[in-house]
């Protein structure tokens, strides 16, 4: 068995990135970018929309595909789609399902350095990405 997801890498005009604060009740939470497993008929973008909007409220139009991260974890392989993201409506609203998110905050790059991360490998993705927005501008 294989899980497969997305996550939305949504960078706004402070050049701040789009994090959840999530776990479960007894646990640690953590900060990562909204994402989360596809469900059975959809596509790949269509699961990053979703988890976005299910996630903060936000409405995303889904652009490029920025990485691709795999691995195995608690014995089941998987792969995960990063996007680029852009907000084109909503508003910030914890309507996620399974209960699990807690925060919706914009994060610079000096924050994200010193939270306490979901998943610590995508620090230095996430820092790149903020920067090179800073380029773009």
């Amino acid at each position: 068995m294989k899980w497969e997801g997305a996550a939305a890498v949504c960078i706004n005009e402070q050049r701040k990135v789009l994090m959840v604060l999530q776990g479960k009740p007894e646990e640690t939470k953590s900060w990562s970018v909204p994402s989360g497993g596809m469900e059975e008929g959809e596509t790949i973008e269509q699961c990053c929309a979703r988890e976005v909007w299910e996630e903060t409220g936000y409405h995303v139009a889904v652009g490029k595909r920025l990485l691709e991260k795999k691995g195995t974890a608690f014995g089941t392989a998987y792969a995960v789609q990063y996007f680029e993201c852009e907000i084109i409506g909503g508003t910030p609203t914890i309507q996620d399902p399974d209960g699990l998110i807690h925060e919706i905050a914009w994060k610079s790059s000096e924050e994200l350095q010193i939270l306490p991360l979901s998943f610590p490998e995508d620090l230095a993705f996430l820092l790149s990405m903020l920067e090179a927005r800073h380029v773009d501008r």
